[in-house]
């Protein structure tokens, strides 16, 4: 029920969704996807899995970074998402190198060892099996790959989060009702992030999935995380 309620929720925002990340992030979202792609570092001809791609601002991101990936597999559950993510595509020069894939971060259609790196910005606080969702994309990455995950946080400054979270409670959901007409859905955005793990336990769970070299750095004082790990080159 959890999981039906979230993919018709984000179904439900789809046609807003871009407006409202820029708007109540100050664009900072923008900023954000950046450094994720800088952080991967990746290699000439890469192949890249965005996880929850959402409209697909990561996938066109990554399409057009310096390095041109061989190809970008965006996968969302959500189906309405996915409708503007190839909207978005369809307007890149680049758009035959990428792909989007209706399927969940629990249950992903790839080969094992198939990409270079994983991403997923905003999303994974909306699974509930975090370690078996991170233990999946480890199985999709070729040894010695990353996954970099992007995802909101409450400030570790006492006043700076107050503020934060008298916005984040009480201001953000109005802003995203008023665009939106979905109330519930940005009362939800909130308690999903105060509800996620700080850094150090969320870095914690991506060692149990068998990651390494693991490090995280708070973007934005600490509204935003940014997490890398890297795949073993081989089995321990």
């Amino acid at each position: 029920m959890e999981l039906q309620f979230i993919k018709t929720m984000f179904d439900t925002i789809a046609p807003r969704y871009d407006l409202l990340n820029r708007l109540l992030s100050l664009r900072q979202d923008v900023v954000w996807r950046r450094a994720l792609i800088r952080a991967l570092n990746l290699p000439e001809n890469a192949a890249v899995l965005d996880a929850a791609c959402g409209t697909g601002d990561v996938t066109v991101a990554l399409l057009n970074q310096a390095a041109r990936p061989r190809l970008v597999a965006g996968v969302d559950f959500s189906r309405e998402m996915l409708t503007f993510a190839r909207a978005k595509l369809s307007r890149e020069p680049l758009s035959h190198r990428a792909c989007l894939v209706a399927g969940d971060a629990l249950r992903l259609p790839f080969v094992p060892a198939s990409f270079d790196a994983v991403t997923i910005a905003f999303g994974i606080r909306n699974i509930m099996d975090r370690k078996s969702a991170l233990i999946n994309f480890r199985d999709c990455l070729k040894p010695g790959g990353k996954v970099a995950v992007l995802e909101l946080a409450t400030p570790g400054n006492k006043v700076l989060s107050r503020l934060y979270l008298l916005y984040f409670q009480r201001i953000l959901p109005r802003i995203g009702a008023l665009f939106s007409r979905q109330m519930k859905a940005y009362a939800y955005l909130p308690a999903s992030v105060i509800h996620f793990p700080p850094p150090e336990k969320f870095a914690a769970i991506m060692g149990q999935a068998g990651f390494e070299n693991i490090r995280w750095r708070r973007l934005t004082a600490g509204i935003a995380t940014l997490y890398i790990g890297e795949n073993p080159l081989s089995e321990r």
